[in-house]
C-alpha cells in the first residue's frame, strides 16, 4: 500500500475508534493538518473502498473501517506492546489480597475494564466464569442496537462453553481476535491472555475497541504475574 494512503487509513481508523462516527475527507484533513486536498483524500477513500478496507454507510456520509481494515491496522500499525509502570502498580495493588490465581485474575479484570472501557472475562478449570464491565461494553454506540445486546447476552449465557474452548489454546502473549475471528461474536474485538493455572483472561469490546490500549494493559498483566 502507498505509504500516504496507509497513513490516511491509519488516521481514519484511529479517529473512528475514538468517535464511532463516519470520517469525512475534509474532517480528516483539518484534524490532522494533512498536506493534501480533501478531493485527493476522497479519491483515496474510493480506492480503499474498492479494496475492501472502507465502507460508506450512507451516500452522504464519511467512511468507516471494515473488518479487513482493522486486521490491517492490528498487523501493521500497532507496533510493539508497551507495559506502563502505572498500570502494573494499579494491578499489583488491586490483587494484593488475592488468595489464588482466580481471585487474582478477577482483581485484574476490574482494573483492566476500567482502564480500557471494555468488558473483562475470566475463566478457569473450575468452570468458574466471571465477567465485569458490561456497563462499559453496552455504553458503546454499537450496542445501542438492541439485537446486538441480545446476541451478546446469549453468548454470555454460554460463557463457560466459550471459555473452555479458549482454554485449549495457550495464549502466552496478549493475542487480538476480532470480527469473524472473535470467539464472542463477529461484531466484537478481544484481547486474550492465558494466566497461571490455565486461567484465561479476555478483554472484550466492540470491533472498534482501542486495541493498542487493550494490548498494552494486558502486557502489564503479563509482566505483573511473571
Amino acid at each position: 500500500m502507498d505509504p500516504r494512503i496507509a497513513q490516511v487509513l491509519s488516521l481514519l481508523i484511529e479517529d473512528y475508534i475514538e468517535t464511532a462516527e463516519p470520517v469525512g475527507s475534509s474532517a480528516l484533513v483539518q484534524a490532522h493538518d494533512l498536506e493534501v486536498s480533501s478531493a485527493t483524500i476522497r479519491n483515496w477513500f474510493a480506492d480503499l473502498e474498492d479494496d475492501g478496507y472502507l465502507i460508506q454507510p450512507h451516500t452522504s456520509a464519511g467512511r468507516i473501517p471494515s473488518e479487513s481494515a482493522f486486521h490491517w491496522y492490528v498487523d501493521n500499525r500497532l507496533g510493539d506492546a508497551e507495559s506502563r509502570k502505572k498500570d502494573r502498580d494499579l494491578l499489583k495493588t488491586a490483587a494484593s489480597d488475592a488468595t489464588d490465581s482466580v481471585t487474582e485474575a478477577k482483581a485484574y479484570a476490574k482494573v483492566c475494564s476500567a482502564i480500557v472501557g471494555s468488558a473483562a472475562v475470566v475463566g478457569s478449570n473450575r468452570a468458574d466464569s466471571y465477567y465485569t464491565g458490561l456497563t462499559e461494553l453496552f455504553k458503546q454506540p454499537e450496542f445501542h442496537d438492541w439485537s446486538r445486546v441480545v446476541s451478546m447476552t446469549s453468548i454470555l449465557d454460554r460463557l463457560d462453553e466459550r471459555l473452555n474452548q479458549l482454554r485449549k489454546t495457550k495464549f502466552t502473549i496478549p493475542t487480538i481476535r476480532l470480527g469473524n475471528d472473535c470467539p464472542f461474536g463477529n461484531a466484537c474485538g478481544s484481547v486474550i491472555l492465558t494466566l497461571p493455572d490455565s486461567v484465561v483472561f479476555v478483554l472484550l469490546g466492540p470491533m472498534r475497541m482501542d486495541y493498542k490500549k487493550a494490548r498494552n494493559v494486558m502486557s502489564a498483566v503479563r509482566e505483573t504475574v511473571a
